[in-house]
């Protein structure tokens, strides 16, 4: 029997169903956010303040049941990524997936999970490569200001607020779809996860973080219902 992860929020409570080779297992959690180790050299453990602030936001201003706020991390390389309905991935530099290391990301996705995907600056190139090994069939779209994501629990009209200034471009966010559903949020040259990390970590005003913990709100209230 295959081991689906089918996830819903219900006002407080998130859940997640995990059936097993010996039957179905139901249990209840908290949520937490999850980081996502990789190899290839990319710093995936970067800025480890940012899950545990973001985590904080959620329980102050929504009414999703959260766990502890602390850094939570997952090797893709183990069957523990079943267990979590939203996994971070994060870093500068490169990302590798070994041919089971994206058979097993693939199916998390198929299965349910929802993988968000923020550039710090230099992961570019090489998420959009290891992706392909991923979803191959599959092409990266960026989504339209009136997507879902953008208004799930605060309004962004103008879609990804700019938290981080790289390159001059404009903040965009990406997604791939399977049968319809965003099960993959990239976004790109605005680097949402810095602004939700330690002030002390980019000196950002309270403003830009502000915008990027309800960015972050938005994306996991959009991932717990859809």
């Amino acid at each position: 029997m295959k081991k689906p992860i089918i996830f819903f929020l219900i006002l407080i409570n998130s859940s997640l169903i995990n059936s097993q080779n010996d039957g179905i297992n139901k249990f209840s959690s908290p949520f937490k956010i999850v980081r996502l180790k990789y190899s290839g050299g990319g710093d995936w453990y970067n800025d480890p303040s940012a899950e545990v602030n973001m985590m904080d936001y959620l329980k102050k201003n929504t009414v999703i049941d959260v766990d502890e706020p602390k850094f939570y991390s997952v090797d893709i390389s183990t069957d523990d990524i079943f267990n979590y309905p939203f996994i971070l991935i994060t870093g500068h530099g490169n990302i590798e997936f070994t041919e089971s290391e994206a058979k097993r990301l693939r199916t998390y996705l198929e299965r349910g999970g929802f993988l968000y995907a923020d550039d710090d600056y230099g992961m570019d190139k090489a998420f959009r490569r290891e992706m392909k090994k991923v979803l191959p069939e599959l092409e990266m779209q960026e989504l339209q200001f009136t997507h879902k994501i953008y208004n799930s629990h605060f309004n962004f009209p103008n879609g990804l607020p700019k938290i981080h200034e790289h390159d001059a471009k404009p903040p965009q966010g990406f997604g791939y779809f399977l049968n319809s559903r965003l099960c993959v949020y990239y976004t790109y040259e605005t680097n949402i996860s810095d602004g939700w990390a330690d002030p002390r970590e980019h000196d950002d005003p309270q403003e830009k973080r502000e915008e990027a913990f309800k960015m972050g709100t938005n994306i996991i209230v959009y991932a717990l219902t859809n």
